[in-house]
């Protein structure tokens, strides 16, 4: 005789802890040395103390778990107040200087960007998830700049994207080298390097 009752939902729920675990010692594994391309699933799971089969429900291959665990470094995008441009890109900057705060990090970004022409599927993906979406909420606020006057209308957003991001990058990087003094980015460096380009991204 069969029971009436709630049908169960087919499947299992994936298990967040889980999850957590697998991306956890992806990244561990990576920040100890072990290249992208030395990555194995069954390493992976041995450290998480799951089985593989864990792993492939969520994640088809190692090129999409390592794009997964590396988004998750990257620091949540900063509320935009909107008030002027400047407290906005001094916001969006903080957020790359906070990502380059932990040695862990660094070295991780550093081997994720090392390896592009041998790992394109996953470069694609950090890029479309992490690296993307900032680009884009960083051209909104200097668009809007222009819109309002703010900023100059001849202003070549994709230059001065890449003239604020590469300067801020240049300091994380001398700074992970040993390059700056006491090794460490300045506190203050977003609104100074801001301030510095205004300067020339202001009408004159």
């Amino acid at each position: 005789m069969t029971v009436m009752g709630t049908a169960r939902p087919a499947g299992r729920p994936r298990s967040e802890r889980a999850e957590k675990a697998i991306v956890d010692a992806t990244l561990d594994l990576i920040g100890e040395g072990t290249s992208v391309s030395e990555l194995s699933i069954e390493s992976v799971a041995a450290r998480a103390g799951v089985g593989k089969t864990t792993i492939y429900r969520r994640w088809a291959n190692k090129e999409e778990l390592v794009g997964d665990a590396l988004a998750t470094l990257k620091a949540p995008l900063p509320e935009i107040e909107g008030r002027t441009v400047r407290e906005d890109l001094i916001a969006y900057l903080d957020v790359m200087r906070q990502d380059s705060l932990t040695v862990r990090t660094r070295c991780i970004m550093n081997i994720a960007m090392s390896e592009p022409e041998r790992h394109p599927r996953l470069y694609e993906r950090f890029q479309r998830t992490a690296i993307e979406p900032r680009r884009a909420a960083m051209r909104a606020v200097l668009e809007r700049g222009v819109a309002t006057g703010e900023l100059r209308p001849d202003l070549d957003v994709e230059m001065a994207i890449g003239m604020l991001t590469g300067t801020m990058l240049w300091y994380t990087k001398g700074a992970a080298h040993g390059l700056l003094p006491g090794g460490v980015v300045p506190a203050d460096l977003a609104p100074r390097i801001v301030d510095e380009a205004l300067r020339g991204f202001r009408p004159s």
